[in-house]
């Protein structure tokens, strides 16, 4: 099984993902809402900004303020260096 990190030395089994979306549409934001609703969020954030949701195969919904991009980067498997988005 392969963890890829999220953002603050959160990880997630990256073949639990099913999807990867921004936060910024009003359907994301209603998915998230309708998630924390019924208990199934996980914020992963620490505090700081949602720049990606990530979506598991147990319909999860998890918070991360990591870039989408930056997110697909490393289940590719590309290392980023860069650790702004922390």
């Amino acid at each position: 099984m392969r963890f890829v990190n999220i953002g603050f030395n959160n990880m997630i089994a990256a073949e639990r993902i099913v999807a990867i979306i921004g936060p910024e549409s009003a359907p994301a934001k209603r998915l998230v809402q309708d998630a924390k609703d019924s208990g199934r969020t996980v914020d992963c954030s620490g505090g700081k900004k949602t720049r990606s949701i990530i979506i598991t195969d147990s319909d999860h919904v998890i918070l991360s303020s990591i870039q989408t991009e930056t997110v697909t980067a490393r289940i590719a498997g590309e290392e980023s260096e860069d650790m702004d988005d922390e």
